[in-house]
């Protein structure tokens, strides 16, 4: 399996199919599935800290992020992640 890292940075395309960069800002294993935080590099470079747009993403077993699909997934992988997310302020 591909691990991914903290501060990689990945091309994904958005619902309009335009490419977009993200970078990694978190990971965490719920249920033997690897889950990321990213943002658009785009925001970070401008260092808006209080208005960056943060989205959680699954990863699969090649390393490739793809949409978490359910709503009860997602609220798991959301709660989670505002606890790692929080500790680092």
């Amino acid at each position: 399996m591909e691990k991914v890292e903290v501060g990689e940075i990945f091309t994904i395309s958005d619902a309009d199919d335009e490419e977009q960069e993200v970078e990694v800002l978190a990971m965490l294993t719920l249920e033997n599935t690897d889950y990321v935080a990213v943002s658009f590099v785009e925001d970070l470079r401008e260092e808006n800290e209080g208005d960056i747009d943060i989205f959680f993403l699954k990863v699969d077993e090649e390393g490739d992020l793809s949409a978490i699909e359910s709503d009860t997934e997602f609220e798991r992988v959301s709660v989670a992640f505002d606890d790692i997310l929080e500790e680092e302020d």
